[in-house]
């Protein structure tokens, strides 16, 4: 249980976003530490979620903010700025919690499935990850 709870939800620059961890394998025979704890070899097996640059993904909107969206893929939540949205322009109308835009038939708002592509994935200390997408595309966009 330690090691799950230390590795899961960590954030490492190789690995990405450690989701879970399982099969853990401890070998019975370890050593005593100076300070009367054993040590153990471990081997295990991890998820981990790793955004790419260029790879078209499905989230959900969680959050709609004055500068865009922020979009719920796997583990972690991305930005999707207005000006990534679509080549016309898009308004936010913060009080309803909607963007409107003339290449959608229907506002994008909390809950709404969208496809996207990354464009950004940057690792920072700990659990920081700062993920950036872009429906500008023809394929891309709202899945309703």
């Amino acid at each position: 249980m330690i090691l799950a709870e230390r590795y899961s939800g960590m954030m490492d620059s190789k690995l990405g976003f450690i989701v879970s961890v399982f099969d853990i394998e401890i070998d019975g025979k370890g050593l005593i530490s100076r300070t009367g704890e054993t040590v153990h070899k471990i081997k295990f097996y991890a998820l981990a979620f790793i955004p790419k640059i260029h790879e078209i993904i499905s989230g959900e909107i969680v959050q709609v903010a004055d500068f865009g969206a922020f979009v719920r893929i796997g583990p972690t939540d991305a930005v999707l700025h207005l000006s990534q949205i679509s080549s016309s322009p898009s308004r936010v109308d913060f009080k309803s919690g909607m963007i409107f835009n003339p290449h959608f038939k229907n506002p994008l708002r909390i809950g709404s499935k969208i496809k996207s592509r990354i464009t950004a994935a940057t690792f920072g200390k700990g659990i920081s990850m700062k993920v950036g997408l872009t429906c500008n595309e023809e394929t891309l966009g709202p899945l309703e």
